[in-house]
């Protein structure tokens, strides 16, 4: 793939705005304070995939909601959280189509080498997920708003307190492939971090 930083000037202004914005759209390398986000926000319209070699996880929780896109489309979610998190070999990607120009891929990396991206208060809204998963002293079928082993509900999650949920003290989840529509943490710890702008499709998986 050809990279969008060599050339022109203008692809170099075009990776700089860029980059910055696909990093918000999935909230990775976000420094918030401690805890989980105070209120919701509108998603973009455009899923991106994540995958992983490892996640492992202490109090987690998982119940259904709905994300609100910026042109007010509902999208039903399953929203996954996590107290603490582990991720060894992130990869994140989204394709982004530029008018005129065609495809361009962004890819961010990190977690690599041994050392592992760390979360706290991580809730990942998705709706497709393949993975082998292990839970330690799992619950099924939890009132979503009555969970006690993960952070519980995000302030904000359009979902209903009384509906399904299921918790567990910890979960294990290799070989994670899945797409989301947002991602948001209290704190997002990313070890040897690396981002790449290509032209074309060049995704995760």
């Amino acid at each position: 793939m050809e990279s969008l930083a060599r050339g022109g000037t203008r692809w170099k202004r075009f990776a700089v705005v860029m980059v910055p914005s696909v990093a918000a759209t999935a909230a990775i390398g976000v420094a918030l304070s401690q805890g989980a986000l105070a209120a919701s926000f509108s998603v973009s319209g455009q899923q991106f995939k994540v995958a992983t070699d490892r996640l492992d996880g202490t109090g987690f929780v998982q119940y259904g909601a709905v994300d609100t896109q910026k042109n007010g489309k509902n999208v039903p979610v399953a929203v996954s959280a996590f107290s603490n998190a582990k991720i060894h070999n992130l990869c994140q990607s989204v394709v982004v189509p530029v008018p005129v120009f065609g495809d361009v891929s962004m890819k961010l990396q990190a977690g690599g080498g041994g050392t592992p991206v760390e979360a706290k208060n991580l809730y990942i809204d998705l709706d497709q997920l393949n993975a082998d998963a292990t839970f330690n002293n799992i619950n099924i079928g939890v009132a979503a708003g009555a969970t006690s082993k993960g952070p519980g509900i995000k302030k904000g999650d359009k979902t209903d307190p009384g509906s399904f949920a299921q918790e567990a003290d910890t979960a294990t989840l290799t070989g994670v492939k899945q797409t989301a529509w947002a991602t948001t943490a209290g704190t997002f710890k990313l070890s040897g971090l690396k981002m790449s702008v290509s032209k074309g499709k060049n995704e995760c998986f």
